[in-house]
């Protein structure tokens, strides 16, 4: 039998992954991004970047969700400064069954 990929027949469903700069470390950016993820029934991660500056948004699910959480994340939540916000999109893979934060 062969293996049928996780989207397959389902053009509904994505992966979206994200790059949010500004000041974005530090204002609780990570928790807000998970909260509203797991609200939006989405799975994946988020977590901080090297630079200081910058989060990274690994995100799949229904891609109404996750245009949703995309205007979240052009936001964030009070105290945070989004200056620019960077996506790509590709086909859902299914391989996420949660939405974490990572460290």
């Amino acid at each position: 039998m062969r293996d049928i990929p996780p989207n397959y027949g389902n053009t509904d469903r994505a992966h979206l992954s994200a790059t949010v700069y500004g000041r974005v470390q530090g204002v609780y950016f990570r928790h807000f991004v998970r909260s509203a993820a797991r609200k939006l029934g989405l799975s994946g991660y988020v977590r901080n970047l090297p630079s200081g500056d910058a989060v990274e948004v690994q995100a799949e699910g229904e891609k109404k969700q996750l245009d949703a959480l995309l205007d979240q994340l052009k936001k964030g939540p009070l105290g945070a400064k989004v200056q620019a916000v960077e996506a790509d999109w590709s086909d859902y893979s299914g391989r996420f069954n949660d939405f974490v934060t990572r460290h």
